[in-house]
């Protein structure tokens, strides 16, 4: 008897350590199902682009349907310029760090104003989130057809001959635009005057008016300028000469071997936000980015594709902060 009671109390015990294995099993199974889950945005996601009318906006309309589809939410494009991008960068670094308010950003709020301004509303390391950078820019030198000269060393003669008159354009303050004029300024030994514009659109059309004489602009908003005679480009910022303009020499090649001037344009999300949510963003940002039909129209752009891991914008964003303040420091340059 004592041997049969024996045998039941171990079937039992057999039996009880089974299904509270089975439990455990389901209940790791319900919760890696769980965790397999990927975020989703529970209402409309806003996508802030801090300057208006420039590539930056271009680039958050075409993402943002295809965004929308994916996501399965509505997502609104809103322009909040002024200060150089601080005012839409400060936005949404102060926007609730849940999906549901991102940033396109450019150098000028992510790298630039934080060594340009005397004050910052945010620091743009610790309360913004990188996504991913997405495209890169040479910029041109583009000059009023009306102005007599073909070549940086013609405008450079003139600005010697002519200090202060003549006057440059910015897409805003702090702008690869901005900094990378006053980086030939300070090469060339020349008094060129800054205008800063609160984006592109107005900056290009007093290029084209001649109420400012010069600038430095990415492709996608002065090339179609230049084909129609109404601009003429004399340079270009990159190590190497544009593919559309192979007769166009770089600014290397045009006797200044450390000007280089580089724009780029990144998603960003307020600091803190959960990885979850910058994982789920970056997959379907990369996706849309990576497909033909929106990489057929950044390539015509002239824009050189990146389509980055958040790590990778991340250390970006930590060198071009500290390249940036050089130029800064060295120009003298200050937020106007």
């Amino acid at each position: 008897m004592k041997t049969l009671h024996t045998t039941r109390l171990q079937a039992t015990s057999r039996l009880a350590c089974g299904l509270i294995a089975s439990a455990s099993l389901a209940a790791l199974g319900l919760a890696g199902n769980v965790l397999a889950q990927e975020w989703s945005p529970t209402k409309p996601v806003r996508i802030i682009v801090p300057i208006i009318g420039s590539t930056n906006d271009v680039v958050a309309r075409l993402i943002a349907p295809k965004l929308q589809e994916a996501i399965g939410q509505p997502v609104v494009v809103e322009n909040k310029a002024g200060a150089g991008g601080n005012i839409g960068a400060d936005f949404v670094a102060k926007s609730a760090p849940d999906g549901h308010t991102l940033l396109v950003g450019y150098n000028a709020p992510i790298a630039v104003n934080i060594s340009l301004f005397d004050k910052m509303p945010f620091d743009p390391v610790r309360d913004l989130t990188p996504i991913t950078l997405a495209v890169t820019a040479s910029q041109y030198l583009a000059v009023n057809p009306k102005l007599p000269v073909n070549t940086v060393a013609e405008l450079v003669a003139l600005a010697k001959a002519q200090p202060g008159k003549i006057s440059y354009a910015s897409i805003s303050v702090g702008s690869a635009s901005h900094l990378t004029m006053e980086m030939l300024k300070l090469a060339a030994h020349v008094d060129i005057t800054h205008i800063p514009y609160k984006g592109t659109a107005p900056a290009v059309t007093d290029l084209i008016g001649g109420s400012v004489q010069t600038g430095f602009f990415v492709p996608g908003n002065v090339q179609q300028f230049a084909k129609e005679g109404r601009l003429r480009l004399i340079a270009s910022s990159g190590a190497k000469r544009m593919a559309s303009t192979p007769n166009i020499p770089t600014m290397i090649e045009s006797g200044y071997p450390d000007l280089i001037g580089t724009a780029w344009i990144g998603f960003l999300a307020a600091g803190g936000t959960p990885r979850p949510i910058i994982d789920r963003y970056n997959k379907e940002i990369v996706k849309i980015l990576n497909s033909p039909e929106i990489k057929e129209k950044l390539l015509g752009m002239e824009f050189d594709f990146v389509a980055s891991t958040p790590e990778y914008f991340a250390a970006w964003i930590k060198t071009e902060i500290v390249r940036w303040g050089k130029v800064i420091k060295a120009t003298g340059a200050r937020a106007d």
